[in-house]
């Protein structure tokens, strides 16, 4: 039983399994490969997302924030690209990836320089970029006429079958992956957050790694806030407000522990389908969508359960060992 709890993965891709099996009891059309071309793509941006907190969260940290950076990076490309309608989409992209890495820096300093508590900064930055986006804006809305149609085409074009932007998920699962387990920084986020210490007595700066770990989910949330607001052709100040709920969500159903140091990049994938799959599939049988923040709450309870009886040890029994050494 413990090597069943233990596979997190295995055991998240069964209630997958499960659950797409109930719906289609119900509603078949669920099911069909045309739908679930559909609901994958529908959470990609969670998938995305996802990645970049695990990663943060991996080194004992956690990001509330990127919801946030998603919306300010997403009106900050959506502004220059009103500004610069003629501007290349491939320079659109970069300055969504270059402007949440910055944002995400921002909290790596805070949290590595200053030592200020990860939910703390993040709490704090949350408001502020949301405070930017209306200062930027005066509170208006950016719609779908005032962008370009090049700008809003990316994340929609599909190739062979998928949306660009599901092939931008499969593309970072992938990455994220190499990266995570054939990379030296990607055994240092591992380290950093498993046993602090122990890291540091092997030469790994925890700092400067819980900083690099904050600065790729920066990246990842830039990226995913350019995808956002093209996909759906508008941007205002509470974009994805919320989101970073569901994000964590998200991980800790994937089997991240919050605790750190234990995660992968397919759980994350997993605990994100899990919650896009409910998502979909409450409008289909009827259910209001706000069930869905009791299902997910439920389900974030019953991973960490789970997560805990597979990680627990055996403690020493000292008493008896005392007894019979008398």
């Amino acid at each position: 039983m413990k090597q069943i709890l233990a596979s997190r993965e295995l055991l998240l891709l069964t209630a997958i399994g499960l659950l797409l099996m109930l719906i289609a009891w119900r509603f078949p059309g669920f099911v069909v490969p045309s739908n679930l071309v559909v609901v994958f793509n529908d959470t990609s941006p969670l998938i995305l997302l996802a990645i970049g907190q695990m990663i943060v969260i991996l080194t004992r940290c956690i990001d509330l924030s990127i919801a946030a950076n998603l919306a300010l990076t997403g009106m900050v490309v959506s502004l220059v690209n009103i500004a610069v309608p003629s501007l290349p989409i491939i320079v659109i992209v970069l300055i969504a990836i270059g402007s949440g890495t910055v944002l995400g820096m921002l909290n790596g300093i805070l949290v590595w320089k200053l030592a200020i508590p990860p939910i703390v900064v993040t709490l704090g930055t949350l408001t502020i970029f949301r405070g930017i986006i209306f200062l930027l804006t005066e509170g208006k809305w950016v719609n779908s006429h005032e962008m370009s149609d090049a700008f809003k085409a990316v994340p929609r074009t599909d190739i062979f079958g998928l949306p660009v932007l599901s092939w931008i998920a499969i593309a970072a699962v992938i990455l994220f992956s190499v990266i995570m387990t054939r990379t030296t920084l990607g055994r240092a986020f591992y380290a950093a957050g498993g046993n602090p210490h122990a890291a540091t007595y092997a030469g790994i700066n925890v700092g400067r790694t819980q900083f690099w770990a904050f600065t790729i989910s920066g990246a990842i949330a830039g990226l995913t806030g350019y995808l956002w607001v093209s996909r759906f052709a508008v941007a205002y100040v509470d974009v994805a407000g919320g989101f970073e709920l569901t994000v964590v969500a998200a991980c800790v159903i994937g089997g991240v522990s919050i605790m750190g140091g234990i995660g992968t990049v397919q759980g994350a994938l997993l605990g994100a389908l899990f919650l896009g799959i409910i998502a979909n599939a409450l409008p289909v049988v009827n259910i209001s969508p706000f069930w869905q923040m009791a299902i997910s709450g439920g389900a974030i309870i019953i991973a960490v359960v789970l997560n805990a009886q597979a990680n627990r040890t055996p403690g020493r029994i000292i008493l008896k060992r005392a007894e019979h050494a008398t």
